[in-house]
């Protein structure tokens, strides 16, 4: 983005287009036997009775919905760019590298949308006719501006790229079904955690429109506002049993996302030879005394990850639940690590940032720092250990005042909540964390 050109290519209908690999029958009854009848006179012939009812069964000899299309489609589409000389990225199978003229082409894909990168317009143009020889005509997108699964992505020309999901964010209100016109502060209240017990469940239409919100949710937290993930996170757990009080956490970060539907994410990198990640855990906060983890990762600019999670055991102190969450929370940093070494970008520092000193001194010694306190933590928590003997990762202390993660382990408020999610949407690069103790 920038200096080059980003594409975004759509190969219409061309998933249903792969050989099927395996003997397959579809069976058709009814009016759907009526319909393939009149498209073709010939499948008359065939049509036999079946407990008094007309039937035909057909062999398919291309790919269908719900009949494996969409893994024999990638196998399809992957062998063709493997031919033209593209080499998979081992860490993410759907990204795909060529050196071309002295610069690296990358090819991203889902399902059958795709991007295209590089340096030079016209090498682009080249890798989109060799793959429209063997798919036919695709649609392109060319320019600075895409919609691609939801998000509406500019790249201003800075480094940066910018995702906005207003359109996807008031569908979900619309499927809510309910006025959204209060202005509110923050998109959870301090008691997100809290489960009454007393309420009443919802009804069945109602607890359909809940999961389906918190399920459209899920993706914006992911891809566009990842300032709603810690209550988004929460009531995804509330699917199979949602209450009138759940219906009012839904509704407050809806709130807060209408009130706000303009925020746009913005993500870029000051460097990427240097990875940092913030990890941490708040003590007991949920109903059975189990922790919450949070995690972000950034190079520099915005976030690149972030993940919010209860922790699958009780833990009996916080220095306990830190050396938990990090063991949760270092496997993303790992792969984006992998991920990026396959890209071509080799890290020159992967640093972990904690708050709590004690859980730093377990990390880096395993179990020569267990006390009496810590001596029943499982060895399997302290892999990090491993790494940092490694070289692969550092772990450095991080005052609490300037800890990001703690904005995915519980619904913080005023100052404290405006300052993170400035960075965490990318408003202000990491440094302006510096002022609070941020040593990058």
């Amino acid at each position: 983005p920038g200096d080059g050109e980003w594409l975004e290519v759509e190969m219409i209908d061309q998933a249903m287009n792969a050989e099927m690999d395996k003997f397959v029958l579809v069976k058709f009854t009814g009016r759907a036997l009526e319909i393939i009848c009149e498209v073709n006179l010939s499948f008359k012939v065939p049509v036999r009775k079946e407990k008094g009812r007309d039937v035909l069964y057909l062999k398919l000899a291309k790919a269908l919905y719900g009949c494996l299309s969409a893994l024999l489609w990638y196998h399809l589409f992957k062998g063709t760019l493997e031919k033209m000389g593209f080499k998979l990225n081992r860490y993410d199978p759907c990204v795909a590298n060529k050196n071309i003229k002295g610069k690296q082409c990358t090819i991203g894909w889902w399902v059958d949308d795709n991007f295209i990168s590089h340096k030079r317009p016209k090498v682009v143009d080249s890798v989109i006719g060799a793959i429209e020889q063997r798919f036919g005509k695709m649609s392109v997108t060319r320019g600075d501006h895409h919609v691609f699964l939801g998000m509406n992505m500019r790249f201003p020309g800075d480094g940066t790229v910018r995702i906005h999901m207003g359109d996807y964010i008031q569908e979900a209100a619309d499927t809510f079904g309910e006025p959204l016109t209060r202005k509110i502060a923050s998109p959870a209240t301090k008691d997100l955690f809290e489960i009454d017990e007393e309420q009443s469940e919802l009804d069945d239409d109602k607890a359909a429109r809940f999961r389906s919100v918190v399920m459209k949710l899920q993706w914006v937290a992911e891809r566009g506002r990842p300032d709603i993930r810690l209550p988004i996170a929460y009531l995804a757990t509330r699917n199979q049993s949602c209450t009138n009080h759940d219906w009012w956490k839904l509704r407050r970060v809806l709130l807060f996302l209408m009130d706000t539907i303009d925020n746009k994410r913005i993500m870029g990198a000051d460097d990427l030879g240097v990875l940092y990640t913030w990890i941490d855990s708040s003590y007991a906060v949920h109903l059975d005394m189990r922790s919450h983890t949070g995690g972000v990762i950034s190079f520099g600019r915005g976030i690149i990850h972030a993940k919010s999670n209860k922790q699958k055991l009780n833990t009996k102190s916080s220095t306990e639940a830190e050396v938990v969450g990090v063991s949760d929370y270092l496997p993303f940093n790992i792969w984006i690590r992998h991920f990026m070494e396959d890209q071509g970008y080799k890290l020159r520092e992967n640093i972990v940032y904690q708050d709590n000193e004690s859980a730093i001194k377990l990390e880096k010694n395993g179990r020569m720092s267990c006390g009496q306190k810590s001596r029943h933590i499982n060895i399997r928590y302290f892999f990090i250990t491993d790494r940092i003997k490694a070289g692969e990762v550092s772990v450095q202390h991080c005052p609490t005042e300037a800890m990001l993660a703690d904005f995915f382990t519980k619904p913080l408020q005023g100052g404290l909540f405006h300052r993170f999610r400035d960075v965490i949407m990318g408003w202000k690069p990491i440094s302006a964390l510096a002022e609070f103790g941020f040593q990058s």
